[in-house]
C-alpha cells in the first residue's frame, strides 16, 4: 500500500480521539542541542482537516487494524473499513518531514489493539524515541497508553513523550460492559495509576536535585470520555473526572461527542450533543480553575447540564442567596462565582481597586462581561441592573426572546 494511501485511512481514523492538545509543555530537557522543532506554550490547533488547512500536530493511528470490537468505534473488529499500518520508520520519516515542511508542530500517536498491548505500547515508543535520537527531533509528542502495558512499557514512553494518555472512553463499568466488553476499566485505571506513580517518583528525585533523574511526560497525563454513546447523566460524567483529577493528577479531561457509527448504539440529535460537549467542558473548566465541586455544578436534583446556560450562572441562579456580591471588597474566591468575571478579570479588579476607584465602565474594560455579571454584582451598594424575578432572570440570561414578556421586578 502507497504511504499516502496509509496516511490518509490512519490519519482518517484518529479523528474520533479529542484528547491531543499540545499546551503544557514548553521544553524537553533530555533533547539533544541542535535539533529541530519547538514547542508553543499556548493551545493549538489539534489535528489535520481534509481540505488541506493549517494543523498542528501530525494525528494518526499507527494502526487501525485492532482486536476488539467496541461497539461505538469505527476502527472495532467488526467493522468493513480498509484496514492499514505503519512501520515505525515510515512515521518517523513522515514527522520529520512535515515538520521540515512547516505542516506540524508535533505528532500524536495512538493506535488499535492489533496485538498484545506490550507489543503495540513497543511500536509506539519506538516512533518516539527514534525521533528523539536519531533524528534530534525536539517537537510535541503525545502517545497513547495502551492499557494492560506494562510498568516498565509505560515508565520507557514518559521518557520520550511529552504528554501520555490513556482513555476511558466510557463512565462506568456496566457501559464499558455492554458497549466494549473485552476493555476493562480496571486495566484503564491501572495505567493512569502508573503514570501518576513514575511521574511522582521522578519528581521526587528532581526534587532532591538527583542528576540521574530523567525528564518524564513534561505535559502530565489526559483522557476521553464519549458522550452520548452510553447513558450516564453529566452528574456521573463531572463526579468521574472530579475524581479522576484528584486521585491521578490528570492536566485534562477531554470529552467527544458520540459520533453514530454503522451498527453502533443510536445517539440524540447530534447538534445536541455538541452542546451538551460545550457544557461538560465549561463544567470541568469550574472544577479545575474556579474551586467548584462536581456536586456544586451538577446537584442530585439536576443531574443534567442546563443546555441554556453555562454552569456558572445556572449554579449563581440556584443560590441567588449569594448575591449581589460588592467588588469593592469581595475576595477573590467570591469574585470567581460571579457570571461573567474570569480568573484574569478576577486578578484584575483586585489589583486595580488598591489604587483607585472603580466603576462599572472600568470593570469592562478589565474583561469583565457585564452583560452576565450585572445582575450578580453591586459598586459602592449600586445596581447596573436587578431583575427580582428569578424567572425572568433566567429568561434573560438564557437570550429567550419572550423575556420581556414576564414582569421586571416582583411587588
Amino acid at each position: 500500500m502507497e504511504l499516502e494511501t496509509k496516511l490518509a485511512i490512519l490519519a482518517g481514523a484518529a479523528k474520533y480521539d479529542a484528547s491531543c492538545a499540545s499546551s503544557g509543555s514548553q521544553s524537553f530537557p533530555g533533547s539533544p542541542d541542535g535539533g529541530f522543532g519547538v514547542r508553543v506554550a499556548a493551545g493549538v490547533c489539534h489535528s489535520w482537516t481534509g481540505d488541506g488547512r493549517c494543523v498542528s500536530l501530525l494525528k494518526v493511528l499507527y494502526s487501525n487494524v485492532c482486536r476488539f470490537d467496541c461497539a461505538y468505534c469505527v476502527n472495532r473488529v467488526s467493522s468493513g473499513i480498509e484496514r492499514a499500518s505503519f512501520t515505525p520508520d515510515e512515521l518517523v520519516d513522515l514527522s520529520s518531514e512535515f515538520y521540515r515542511r512547516n505542516y506540524i508542530e508535533g505528532l500524536f500517536l495512538s493506535s488499535g489493539i492489533f496485538s498484545d498491548p506490550d507489543i503495540v505500547m513497543e511500536k509506539l515508543i519506538a516512533v518516539a524515541k527514534t525521533l528523539r535520537k536519531d533524528r534530534n527531533f525536539n517537537g510535541y509528542i503525545h502517545l497513547k497508553i495502551i492499557p494492560g502495558s506494562g510498568e516498565a512499557m509505560i515508565r520507557e514512553a514518559g521518557l520520550w513523550a511529552d504528554r501520555l494518555s490513556v482513555n476511558i472512553e466510557l463512565p462506568t463499568e456496566k457501559s464499558l460492559t455492554s458497549l466494549a466488553p473485552q476493555k476493562s476499566g480496571k486495566l484503564v485505571f491501572d495505567a493512569m495509576n502508573n503514570v501518576s506513580r513514575v511521574t511522582g517518583e521522578i519528581e521526587e528525585d528532581r526534587g532532591h536535585r538527583l542528576k540521574s533523574a530523567p525528564v518524564y511526560a513534561p505535559a502530565g497525563q489526559s483522557t476521553q470520555l464519549i458522550v452520548g454513546a452510553s447513558e450516564e447523566d453529566d452528574r456521573t460524567i463531572i463526579g468521574l473526572s472530579g475524581a479522576l483529577y484528584r486521585k491521578y493528577s490528570l492536566r485534562r479531561v477531554y470529552y467527544s461527542a458520540y459520533t453514530p457509527v454503522e451498527g453502533g448504539p443510536a445517539a440524540g440529535l447530534f447538534r445536541n450533543l455538541l452542546i451538551r460537549e460545550h457544557r461538560l467542558y465549561q463544567a470541568d473548566w469550574l472544577m479545575r480553575l474556579y474551586q467548584f465541586s462536581p456536586d456544586e455544578i451538577v446537584p442530585p436534583e439536576t443531574p443534567f447540564l442546563d443546555s441554556a446556560l453555562d454552569p456558572k450562572t445556572a449554579w449563581a441562579l440556584r443560590h441567588l442567596e449569594n448575591f449581589p456580591v460588592e467588588i469593592k471588597n469581595a475576595a477573590y474566591d467570591d469574585l470567581l462565582r460571579v457570571p461573567g468575571i474570569g480568573a484574569k478579570s478576577a486578578r484584575r479588579i483586585l489589583e486595580v481597586r488598591r489604587s483607585r476607584p472603580l466603576n462599572f465602565d472600568g470593570l469592562k474594560r478589565l474583561g469583565v462581561a457585564l452583560k452576565r455579571a450585572r445582575y450578580f454584582i453591586t459598586l459602592g451598594g449600586s445596581f447596573l441592573d436587578r431583575p427580582e424575578n428569578p424567572l425572568r432572570l433566567r429568561r434573560i440570561l438564557a437570550g429567550e426572546e419572550d423575556a420581556l414578556q414576564l414582569p421586571l421586578f416582583e411587588f
